[in-house]
This record gives C-alpha cells, structure tokens and sequence, in this order.
C-alpha cells in the first residue's frame, strides 16, 4: 500500500510538472472537436475509428465535457488518475449520492489522503466516445475541485495519446 502511495504522488508531481511544461510550450484556449476516420486495409474492410481531439488550456491542462446519464459534466484528462474521479456536486447531478457509510476507500490527493466512495457508472459519453461500466470514485467537494477523467475510462479506448499539442482519444 505504501509504494502505491508513493507511486501516486510521483504521478501526480510528474502531471504537474508537464501541465507547467506545456503551459509554457503552447497556452491554448481549451476546446474540443470529434472526429472520425476511416482507416483500413488495402485487401479488407474499412474500419471506423471515431476520435475526439481536445486542446490544452493556458494552464496546460486537457479539460472536455462528457455525460453520465445525459447530465453534461466537464472533466479534466488525468492519465495519472487510476479511475474517473466526481466531486460530490457532480455526482449528486445524475443522481449518485453515497452515504456517509459508502466512503471507506483511502486515497492520496494533491491536498494529502481523504476518504471517497467507490461507484461504477453504467455508460461516461465523451465527445461521441462511449464507455460502459466505468469505475469511479466520488470524494467530497472540498477535496476534488474538478472531475478528473482517469485510466478506468481512457484505458478502455483504443489508444489516447498527447499528439501535435492536443490529447487525442480514440475508439
């Protein structure tokens, strides 16, 4: 348990570390377009790969919206996130309300360790991109500012990458 403590908050000084880089590399306004291709091959069928391309922010950061349960929620791309992370205001907008019971796991957060509650949310929509049963966790408001968009979601597409200055998400 300690090394992954320790892992996580390596991860989290290297994502700050790369938001300041890229902050100074190019400040952008944040915005977010989808895309999609066809890409195939010679002898087979074409093969849809649907992409959403989102733009850093003048802090470097990689902010889109999405949708649980048709509620629009704006979320922050943290590759070093384990899982989606909803601040309770967020969650409670589709609906998610943990008791106080419910917040039995232990996590490390920029701000030091807080309690949050595990969830599982049946389909996270972001730019046409769907993913079914997506873990998360919901942590209280004053610990989590923001909704961060972790590994839970991204490693179910079929690639995400930081490409010519944009987060690139595809499936």
């Amino acid at each position: 348990m300690r090394s992954i403590l320790i892992l996580a908050g390596v991860m989290i000084g290297l994502g700050l570390a790369m938001a300041q880089l890229a902050d100074r590399i190019m400040p952008a306004p944040a915005q977010a377009h989808a895309a999609t291709r066809t890409a195939g091959v010679a002898a087979g069928p074409a093969i849809a790969i649907r992409s959403v391309a989102i733009n850093s922010d003048a802090r470097g950061h990689f902010r889109t919206d999405g949708r649980i349960d048709g509620q629009r929620l704006t979320f922050m791309v943290d590759t070093g996130a384990s899982v989606v992370a909803l601040n309770e205001s967020s969650a409670a907008r589709f609906g998610l309300r943990p008791s106080r019971s419910d917040y039995t796991a232990q996590v490390s957060t920029a701000n030091g360790q807080v309690k949050a509650a595990r969830a599982r949310i049946a389909m996270l929509d972001i730019g046409g991109l769907i993913v079914r049963d997506v873990d998360a966790l919901v942590l209280p408001d004053e610990a989590l500012s923001e909704n961060l968009l972790g590994l839970s979601y991204l490693s179910k597409l079929k690639r995400f990458a930081y490409a010519d200055g944009r987060m690139v998400l595809e499936q």
